[in-house]
């Protein structure tokens, strides 16, 4: 299938997207193996009785995680967008009307509650029961700048089945800064199986031999260990280029990992290496963009599993 550009994003600006992005389920500790795993070992969320993660003081919530949005100095966010998910079917059923909703915390505030305005649910597959929901955020997002933000509530099932337990949630936020190039953005939604891949495209945008960029990706119930998983960018030419890094190798590129390229990853609580069934990372577009072209594109494939893509989004500076 291919995925379309959702539009309040900016075509040309000096901005860059941002992320930040928690899984809201893991292992429970107790049980053999977990620490391990979500140190890093290989495992799969299905190899566990999947238990929710709760850091915060209240109560009321039955999951909530943070996450750090780092943005320069001087920026001002234009566009910023809240997705979640996550299986509705492990050891429960919870109910799909409470996935369009979630409390969002901005640094240091109270919740607020956050409603969808795209919700894709019952995507069901070897006995997953999968949604994505997003919502746009940016009003929150611009008055509060950097800092550590919490997601709560999100509407996965625990548990422990052949499908497994997985969600997590993902800010992106676009930004402008006059110090920064000029760069091409775009984000896309989109929310099927992998298993046939998932192609976009920048509409004919075209891109400079060498210039600089990275590629974001959200995807959901990859399992680290279980090769078959690749995210290349071509740009016109018949060879693509495969992209990969320390923590995602190019044929497991859906291993359950957090991360971003260069400067000291952002702050996350709880920081695990392993999300186990959760993917939310940025690669720098490196060897991709060494040939210049027009008709860019992203081509996801996941062989191995029954995976899903959330969202994509890409900024490459409009000059080399």
């Amino acid at each position: 299938s291919v995925a379309r550009a959702r539009p309040p994003v900016p075509h040309l600006d000096p901005a860059r997207p941002r992320r930040a992005a928690n899984t809201v389920i893991s292992c429970r500790t107790a049980e053999a193996g977990c620490v391990e795993v979500r140190d890093g070992r290989a495992g799969a969320n299905d190899d566990f009785d999947m238990f929710y993660v709760d850091v915060d003081d209240d109560p009321n919530t039955y999951n909530s995680s943070r996450a750090e949005l780092r943005l320069p100095p001087g920026s001002r966010v234009t566009y910023a967008r809240l997705y979640w998910g996550g299986n509705l079917r492990v050891g429960e059923q919870k109910p799909a009307a409470d996935a369009g909703r979630v409390l969002a915390a901005e640094p240091g505030g109270r919740y607020k509650a956050v409603h969808a305005d795209t919700v894709v649910g019952h995507r069901v597959d070897d006995g997953a029961d999968a949604f994505r929901a997003s919502a746009d955020v940016t009003g929150l997002v611009r008055d509060s700048g950097s800092g550590l933000y919490t997601v709560a509530q999100v509407d996965v099932a625990k548990g422990r089945s052949a499908a497994g337990a997985w969600g997590g949630w993902t800010l992106v936020a676009a930004y402008e800064n006059p110090a920064e190039p000029l760069r091409h953005l775009a984000l896309w939604d989109g929310f099927d199986t992998l298993a046939q891949g998932l192609q976009v495209r920048l509409d004919g945008r075209p891109v400079a031999a060498g210039a600089r960029g990275r590629v974001g990706l959200v995807a959901y119930d990859g399992d680290r260990g279980r090769t078959g998983d690749s995210l290349m960018f071509s740009n016109g030419h018949p060879d693509r280029a495969p992209l990969s890094d320390a923590a995602n190798p190019g044929d497991d590129v859906l291993n359950s990992t957090i991360s971003e390229p260069g400067e000291a990853p952002a702050a996350r609580v709880p920081a695990y290496a392993h999300t186990l069934g959760y993917d939310s990372d940025v690669f720098d577009l490196g060897p991709g963009s060494r040939r210049g072209g027009d008709q860019a594109a992203l081509r996801l494939v996941a062989h191995r599993d029954a995976a899903w893509a959330g969202a994509l989004f890409v900024a490459v500076d409009a000059r080399k």
